[in-house]
């Protein structure tokens, strides 16, 4: 059964995207980037200095803060700063998105010193973590290449782009780039994340009710890999620009 999307969109065609580079003038490295309705805000800081686990190593380090403005979504949340503490969700996804920007950087090129990347949602519609990871790779690479015009490094640390989108399945349809009333509806949600040359990062997926066959496995993976490409192209377009 093909199922009919609430935007028009096919199966397998991501959500509009632009990526604005540079849109926070302060910030090392800054991106506004907007998958449909989603938009979030990456910006980067670089400071000549790591945590203290990597003192002497010679290695720099790369973390990330992920958090959601109240009315981002149709009812307002509460400030984590209310709360005393960091909801489970937001400190999950910042995780999520300092590995998959420590997986594609060399931090012993980098050297002694810390690039923090903050994502701040202004409006969610499904793939807020997914666009977070995409923007905050060309803030990152703006920053760093920032330090290399110093001098401070030989050459960029950036080993390969990354991105990411999600899937799902409703009844039996495979869906790319998922809306919220998709991802809510959703009988399986995956999050994948991958870089430029083909490789995965990695893969967070579940069930919403009963398990499901692994065949699905390589179609999810299958069609991550092709929504990708037109990621990449739109993060390459804005380190361009």
């Amino acid at each position: 059964m093909s199922i009919t999307r609430s935007d028009g969109r096919s199966w397998d065609e991501l959500r509009p995207i632009t990526i604005t580079p540079s849109f926070q003038l302060s910030a090392d490295g800054s991106a506004l980037i907007e998958t449909g309705n989603t938009k979030v805000l990456c910006a980067a800081s670089v400071e000549e200095q790591v945590p203290p686990f990597l003192k002497g190593s010679g290695k720099g380090w790369v973390t990330a803060e992920y958090d959601m403005l109240p009315r981002a979504t149709s009812t307002r949340s509460t400030r984590d700063r209310n709360s005393g503490r960091i909801n489970g969700r937001s400190q999950e996804i910042q995780r999520l998105i300092g590995r998959s920007l420590r997986a594609i950087i060399d931090l012993g090129m980098l050297g002694e010193r810390t690039i923090h990347i903050d994502c701040d949602v202004l409006q969610a519609d499904g793939g807020t973590r997914t666009a977070a990871i995409t923007g905050a790779y060309v803030a990152l690479t703006q920053a760093t290449n920032d330090i290399l015009k110093t001098g401070k490094i030989p050459h960029s640390p950036i080993l390969s782009q990354v991105a990411a989108t999600s899937i799902g399945i409703i009844g039996e349809q495979l869906l790319l780039d998922l809306c919220y009333e998709e991802d809510f509806n959703a009988d399986i949600d995956f999050n994948v994340v991958l870089n430029n040359q083909g490789k995965l990062i990695e893969l967070q997926g579940a069930t919403e009710a009963h398990p499901f066959d692994r065949k699905y496995i390589a179609e999810i993976l299958s069609l991550a890999f092709k929504g990708s490409e037109r990621l990449f192209r739109a993060q390459t377009d804005a380190l361009t620009q």
